[in-house]
């Protein structure tokens, strides 16, 4: 591998398995895949460096290709008990993603900003992040409003959905929509605010939701719901706002 793998080797979190298994997940593809393969990174705790290797966290490795279609196809495994997650995406393709906001962005925008190197010869994981960095600085407020208000309807939408399931003693399914509902509301937190997360369960501990029962969730709803309206995107609308977008 290139110079950044191998001042990997000395890295005292190669103690953790998980770090093992990702260097030989990278070898064995580069080894397969010679022409394909672009980079090769880790994203998620392992890339931030401050994960303490326990439980059973996945190992989430992003192999960016030349070209769309070639390389391995993306999976899931587990491999030496380790759960991996391996993303495989044109390099074109994630560079246009990284250039898009979605409703979706506080959960997505850490794999374009924190990642680490198992192979970059280029130097293509610096433009994947100085790219998307460059995307938030050149965006609108109004395109985050908007993103934010269609995480809401999902919010709203399943808060809805756990209300009425738990009024029918559902409980298990009302539990689960609870849950999407927190998640949706953490979102519209993070674009609200421009902030994004590690991952899912990040998203609801750093905007207070973890814990939130049925009525707190949608006290937060209808709180973000004012905030959008004074921000100019009302989460209510006319047949004629809806038929225009």
């Amino acid at each position: 591998m290139d110079g950044s793998s191998r001042e990997l080797e000395t890295d005292p979190h190669l103690d953790d398995p998980r770090w093992r298994v990702a260097e030989r997940v990278a070898a064995a593809a580069l080894r397969r895949f010679p022409a394909d393969i672009l980079a090769v990174a880790v994203h998620g705790p392992l890339a931030h460096g401050d994960d303490d290797g326990g439980g059973d966290a996945e190992v989430g490795l992003l192999l960016a290709t030349y070209r769309a279609g070639v390389g391995p196809v993306p999976a899931t495994r587990r491999v030496d008990g380790v759960l991996v997650d391996l993303t495989v995406a044109g390099a074109d393709d994630y560079l246009r993603q990284t250039r898009t906001l979605t409703p979706l962005w506080p959960l997505a925008a850490d794999r374009y900003v924190t990642t680490r190197a198992l192979h970059d010869p280029t130097g293509w994981l610096r433009t994947l992040r100085d790219e998307h960095l460059a995307r938030l600085a050149r965006a609108r407020p109004a395109e985050f409003s908007t993103a934010a208000r269609q995480a809401w309807y999902r919010g709203s939408a399943a808060h809805s959905r756990a209300a009425r399931l738990a009024e029918w003693y559902e409980t298990d399914q009302a539990l689960l929509m609870l849950g999407e509902a927190r998640l949706a509301a953490a979102t519209v937190n993070g674009l609200l605010t421009r902030t994004y997360f590690r991952d899912p369960g990040d998203a609801v501990r750093r905007t207070g939701l973890a814990g939130a029962d049925m009525t707190e969730v949608g006290t937060v709803l209808a709180r973000q719901a004012e905030e959008l309206a004074a921000r100019g995107r009302p989460v209510d609308g006319t047949v004629d706002d809806l038929l225009d977008g």
